[in-house]
C-alpha cells in the first residue's frame, strides 16, 4: 500500500525538500502541492491524499482554518500533520484543537518526516506528551477560548472511573502496552478503554482526546 501526501506550504524551498524526502520512500508518494490553506479543499476532493502536511502559517488561510475545514466538510477526511517553525507556536495547538493529528517541526530529520506520516497514515495520533503539556499550559487552561465547551464536552461524556484513569495515562503518552503494565490489566482490554474514551468524547484520535483533557482541565498541564 502507498500513502498519498499532500504538501501545503507558501515556502516553495520547504515543499521541495518535503517532497524529496517523501518520494524517496517506496510506500510514500506526493500526489500534489498547494501554496495556500484556500487551495486545500479542491485539491483533497480531486487527489484524495491520505495524509496533508500542513503549514501552520500561511499568508491568506493558514493551517489552522483549513485544518477545520476539512475535517468539517469532507465526508473522509484525510489525516493532518501540521509543520511548523517553532514548537511552542500559539497556531500549533489551536491546529492540534481544529483535529490535527500532530505536528512536526520544520527542522525534523527525513526519517523523522516519513516516520510521522506512516503513523498518522495507519490512524494513530502523533503524540508528543511534553511538548503538548508545554502548549496546554502556555495556551490552553483557564481563560482559553472554547474551555467551557470542552469541560461541557468531558461531562457529557461521562467516562467511567477506569476510562478517566486511561485518558490521564494518554494525556502522559504512554502507549497501550504502558498503560495496560500501569493499571495491571491487558493490552485488549486497554485498547477497549481508549475506544470507549474516543467514542465518548466524540474525538478522532488519542490527540484530540488529549486535548480535551487539558482544556476541561481534567488533566493540569504542569502536573
Amino acid at each position: 500500500m502507498t500513502t498519498s501526501v499532500l504538501l501545503v506550504d507558501d515556502d516553495e524551498l520547504i515543499r521541495i525538500g518535503l517532497r524529496a524526502i517523501v518520494d524517496a520512500q517506496p510506500d510514500l508518494r506526493v500526489v500534489g502541492e498547494a501554496t495556500d490553506g484556500a487551495e486545500v479543499p479542491p485539491l483533497v476532493a480531486k487527489l484524495r491524499p491520505d495524509v496533508v502536511l500542513m503549514d501552520v502559517r500561511m499568508p491568506r488561510i493558514d493551517g489552522i482554518q483549513a485544518t477545520r475545514h476539512l475535517l468539517a466538510t469532507s465526508p473522509e477526511p484525510p489525516r493532518v500533520l501540521v509543520v511548523t517553525t517553532f514548537e511552542n507556536d500559539d497556531h500549533v495547538y489551536d491546529a492540534l484543537r481544529a483535529g490535527a493529528s500532530g505536528f512536526l517541526l520544520k527542522r525534523a530529520r527525513p526519517q523523522e518526516v516519513v516516520e510521522a506520516i506512516r503513523v498518522v497514515a495507519r490512524g494513530e495520533s502523533l503524540l508528543f506528551p511534553v511538548a503538548i503539556r508545554q502548549l496546554a499550559a502556555a495556551y490552553g487552561g483557564s481563560g482559553a477560548a472554547g474551555d467551557g465547551v470542552a469541560a461541557d464536552r468531558l461531562r457529557r461524556a461521562k467516562l467511567t472511573e477506569r476510562e478517566g484513569d486511561v485518558l490521564r495515562l494518554m494525556a502522559a503518552g504512554l502507549s497501550n502496552a504502558e498503560i495496560a503494565e500501569d493499571l495491571v490489566i491487558g493490552v485488549e482490554t486497554v485498547k477497549t478503554h481508549v475506544g470507549n474514551v474516543l467514542a465518548k468524547l466524540g474525538a478522532r484520535d488519542r490527540t484530540q482526546a488529549v486535548i480535551v483533557a487539558y482544556d476541561s482541565g481534567f488533566v493540569a498541564p504542569t502536573g
